[in-house]
């Protein structure tokens, strides 16, 4: 008697019939008829880079017109280590501008989200990212996701630019091997046709890593110096961390099972940090990705979504049943990779004693060890607009017109304009201050660090407001802080519209979560977490559950108080709430 088909979720059964990630998806973006694509379809499009949402804040007066929902969908590029030039940017802009909403949004993975691009433009936006040399493909979906890097382009010892170029070999290595993304997106210059070239094989092609169903779930890689965690390497599936002997890259301790998505109401979800796994030489390092990407597809949770990202793996089979794991996978992933058997040591080493001492944001201005400089630019929440008095995507396309050549994407949703000349200060300096546009000098520490997801009113996940409204929560700690003098503080703030932690809020010093809104006023509640700490390498916890939004501030003032009160020499303000607790913190606030 054979043995019964392991259950697998709706998603499952729909990548493995999907030959390949095509689906149906060429005949859907054909039919004129309709505004969206069905529900199987819009999986399949996740690994092509896009979100079929809705406005919803267009739901209600819609209804009562007898109208269906207002589709449109979000496109993301892949920007590994988030290089940029200025015709790319440019071209951003320019798409954003005719076939989305006119803004475009610098992501917390040093990419380019473009929102408001409706079904009959999907094709001519992801086709014309391509025409850029840029790509959506494997920006979404259960696969490896856009490759992070620090970015500054600091020279003067070129660690970090080999750091960026084995972000493209990563990037390259783990791309899908279906030529779905090219049939559908990208025409055939001779026959000027828009459709597949041709049609879908019987069969989709071998994709050794990633089989038919590629992988349970979504899988980040990230990598960083330990002097410099500009991408929160714990926070990734995969973080890599450059372990370094002078101005020399002589391996990377191999970090495993972080992510930030939780499901509160389940109490087998949770957000983690990743666990030190093995340090591995830069040759070794394809191998050891390629056997950690084979464990987490062969057993990774394939029945419940919730329970598909590799930190539950870990978590039920421990670390040491882990590590065993991807030991006995190194022969497959060596064979994968075209390197001789045994090139990586059984059993693997233990990790490197180096971890993450510092972090930098590089905003400002900064020589870059060539005889250039760049100069690290706030956006807020990464958003990317005219709104009134700044005029951000004027400027950003004026400076790229004229002034810069290319750019990097960071992680906390900034841009570094790079290759600057030194007498090119004066003028982007006044181009800037014309349009509106601040610089890191110009705005306070708790702007400067903090930032959040998109949430309302397009992402489908969103429970609260999130970008829309954390200006004015910044706004308020501000007043807050200058009034007991600690204006000049440094630490993380960071909002989401949902518990799925896009914007990285479980190892901030604050985090605030969407937890729900009230029926009547619509004003979000949030669960807000104290204590981690800007380094990125401790996660914080819960201190007060279903805040409303207009009390964040009085709850965190008790907090503050103390904190300036009580602090030791140098502590930071996560790293004060970790030492003193949750508990001692509620009681104080109860005295206040």
């Amino acid at each position: 008697m054979s043995d019964p088909e392991p259950k697998k979720t709706k998603v499952e059964v729909i990548k493995e019939a999907s030959c390949g990630l095509r689906g149906s998806i060429a005949d859907e973006l054909a039919d004129a008829a309709t505004d969206h694509v069905a529900d199987a379809t819009t999986k399949l499009l996740k690994f092509h880079g896009t979100y079929q949402q809705d406005d919803r804040d267009l739901r209600t007066p819609r209804r009562k017109e007898g109208l269906g929902k207002a589709y449109s969908f979000m496109v993301r590029n892949r920007i590994p280590g988030g290089k940029i030039t200025a015709t790319q940017f440019l071209g951003e802009l320019d798409i954003a501008d005719e076939l989305g909403n006119g803004t475009i949004r610098i992501t917390t993975r040093q990419s380019i989200q473009l929102h408001g691009v409706v079904k009959a433009n999907l094709w001519s936006t992801i086709h014309r990212i391509n025409e850029i040399k840029l790509s959506t493909q494997s920006a979404c979906g259960d696969v490896t996701r856009n490759v992070c890097c620090c970015p500054a382009p600091l020279r003067q010892n070129g660690l970090r630019d080999r750091l960026q170029e084995i972000a493209d070999e990563i990037a390259v290595h783990v791309r899908p091997k279906t030529q779905a993304y090219h049939e559908i997106w990208i025409k055939d210059p001779q026959s000027g046709e828009r459709q597949q070239v041709v049609g879908p094989p019987d069969e989709p092609e071998p994709d050794p890593i990633y089989g038919k169903a590629y992988l349970p779930r979504k899988f980040k890689i990230g990598l960083a110096l330990s002097d410099d965690n500009c991408i929160d390497v714990y926070d990734n599936d995969l973080g890599l961390l450059g372990v370094t002997s002078g101005d020399e890259l002589v391996g990377f301790n191999v970090l495993v099972g972080g992510g930030m998505g939780t499901t509160p109401s389940k109490k087998n979800c949770f957000p983690a940090l990743a666990h030190r796994l093995t340090f591995v030489t830069p040759d070794q390092l394809l191998p050891i990705i390629t056997a950690i990407i084979l464990v987490q597809r062969d057993f990774g949770n394939r029945a419940d979504r919730s329970q598909a990202r590799m930190k539950y793996l870990i978590h039920n089979l421990g670390l040491a049943a882990f590590k065993a794991k991807v030991e006995s996978y190194l022969s497959e992933a060596e064979s994968i990779c075209g390197v001789a058997d045994g090139s990586l040591p059984r059993p693997l080493p233990a990790p490197n004693p180096v971890d993450v001492t510092r972090h930098d944001d590089h905003m400002g201005w900064h020589a870059q060890g060539d005889g250039k400089f760049f100069l690290g630019l706030p956006i807020e929440n990464g958003r990317v607009k005219d709104d009134g008095p700044l005029r951000l995507k004027t400027a950003l396309r004026k400076l790229f017109t004229d002034h810069v050549s290319n750019a990097r994407l960071t992680a906390q949703q900034n841009i570094l304009l790079c290759d600057l000349e030194e007498d090119q200060r004066d003028t982007i300096q006044q181009l800037l201050a014309e349009h509106g546009v601040v610089t890191v000098d110009q705005i306070s520490n708790a702007r400067r660090f903090a930032f959040a997801c998109p949430a309302l009113p397009t992402c489908g996940l969103a429970i609260t407001e999130s970008e829309r409204v954390l200006p004015t929560v910044i706004g308020a700690v501000e007043a807050e802080l200058s009034l007991l003098g600690l204006a000049d503080e440094q630490f993380t703030i960071r909002m989401t519209g949902c518990p799925n932690g896009c914007a990285r809020p479980y190892n901030a010093d604050i985090g605030l979560v969407g937890r729900s809104a009230d029926g009547k006023t619509g004003e979000g509640r949030y669960t807000l977490f104290i204590g981690g700490n800007l380094l990125g390498t401790r996660m914080n916890k819960v201190f007060k559950d279903q805040v409303p939004m207009s009390r964040i501030v009085d709850e965190l003032r008790p907090v503050l108080v103390h904190f300036k009160q009580h602090r030791t020499a140098g502590e930071s303000l996560g790293d004060y709430c970790n030492r003193v607790g949750v508990e001692a913190l509620l009681q104080l606030d109860q005295e206040t």
